[in-house]
């Protein structure tokens, strides 16, 4: 049976502001910003990366988060890149230190108050 070749092509936030929240995210990703009309598309910024597409709210905020993204980076980064996030607006929300063997995560807030977790897993020998 052949694989699916399915990848992240983007991930798409709706937002009061795309121009403010794009500044954020493209400073997280370092992806290059392109503003079309109200919206903002966000390249990756590597191979293998991932593309964010804000556009204008269309209806009032949920009062619940249904998904979020899960951002990794290597083993003992961690802690650095949450500190750069915070530098570019991100609040620290909770940290996940001790309760699964193969991964530590903090959860964030961007500046429109969408959550996301950066993680990294310890190195498998």
């Amino acid at each position: 049976m052949q694989r699916p070749s399915i990848t992240l092509g983007a991930y798409n936030f709706q937002t009061e502001n795309p121009r403010d929240l794009a500044v954020f995210w493209s400073g997280l990703t370092g992806g290059e910003m392109h503003p079309n009309g109200d919206s903002v598309y966000i390249e990756p910024s590597h191979d293998g990366g991932f593309a964010l597409f804000l556009q204008p709210m269309v209806d009032r905020r949920p009062d619940h988060q249904l998904g979020h993204l899960d951002l990794t980076v290597p083993w003992g980064q961690r802690v650095n890149e949450v500190a750069r996030a915070v530098s570019l607006g991100a609040e620290v929300k909770w940290e996940v230190l001790d309760e699964h063997p193969h991964v530590q995560w903090t959860t964030l807030a961007d500046p429109d108050g969408n959550l996301f977790c950066i993680a990294e897993h310890p190195p498998t020998d």
